[in-house]
């Protein structure tokens, strides 16, 4: 097995490498940038706390992955989501309260907000109606004139597994950036195709051969952790279509069982032919 050349950057060290630095702080830039297609140009970003609560120490703790403002104050919150969750969009949802309330003003305030943005990147597909759109972009909407009501809270959601173009179909700064994130750890060189400093930087950052012997060691923990988690996921997958299959098969058994009463077809005959006990087909 080929060792791999550059870091993971879905496991929590490599996503927290690459884009939670002061140091690359211009990778995140250009990534948020290829996001937003033009439309907002970002100079500049702080990086704040990613670790917030409640209105008290009893509310629940939310901790994002990056959490950061531009230049005018507007947040951003980005998000790494191997899995999907139960309540995946409720999650977005309550994690975008955060750095809305946290604008809030003592006193006289005219309840004036900056813009939040909620971006989840995500090793899962959530919307299976369309096999090829990856890139969703939401806003609040007025249902019946269908015109953005708000666009202030913007929730941006990247589906990764649904980004298959190859290096030769790549068209632009965001197909760059897609083909970075699905495939960075597979590579063993970086891509003709990515020429700009930013993504000469970002190879130069995930290179594993130039970690320090604590970063090499942090990252190895971070990647036994994703490697249990995916094993621990797919283990499950597995166990699930099982389950489904024998489910699937059982029912065909009966189905085939009833039909064959209907026909008055003898016990023991339908029970060789569906599988059932006799027993079991007396109880149909």
């Amino acid at each position: 097995m080929i060792e791999a050349k550059y870091v993971n950057p879905y496991t929590d060290f490599g996503f927290k490498m690459l884009f939670g630095t002061e140091m690359n702080k211009e990778l995140l830039i250009s990534f948020i940038n290829s996001l937003l297609g033009g439309k907002e140009v970002i100079k500049d970003l702080n990086y704040l706390n990613t670790e917030h609560i409640g209105t008290s120490e009893k509310d629940r703790r939310a901790v994002f992955d990056v959490y950061c403002e531009n230049e005018n104050g507007e947040k951003i919150l980005i998000e790494m989501q191997k899995a999907e969750q139960q309540f995946f969009k409720d999650r977005s949802i309550y994690y975008s309260t955060f750095p809305i309330r946290e604008q809030g003003r003592k006193g006289e305030w005219n309840y004036e907000l900056k813009a939040v943005y909620v971006i989840g990147i995500l090793n899962f597909t959530f919307d299976d109606e369309c096999s090829e759109y990856y890139h969703h972009n939401v806003q609040l909407m007025e249902v019946n004139t269908r015109k953005v009501f708000y666009d202030k809270l913007t929730f941006i959601y990247l589906e990764m597994p649904k980004f298959r173009k190859q290096e030769n179909e790549l068209d632009g700064m965001f197909d760059k950036w897609m083909f970075v994130l699905r495939n960075l750890s597979r590579l063993m060189e970086r891509p003709a195709a990515l020429q700009e400093r930013v993504f000469v930087k970002l190879f130069e950052t995930a290179e594993i051969a130039r970690f320090t012997k604590e970063q090499y060691e942090e990252y190895e923990d971070s990647l036994k952790v994703y490697r249990d988690w995916k094993n621990t996921l797919d283990t499950a997958m597995k166990k699930a279509e099982k389950i489904g299959m024998d489910i699937g098969m059982q029912k065909g058994r009966v189905e085939t069982a009833i039909n064959l009463k209907k026909m008055r077809v003898a016990d023991d005959i339908i029970s060789k032919a569906s599988g059932l006990s006799i027993e079991e087909i007396q109880k149909l």
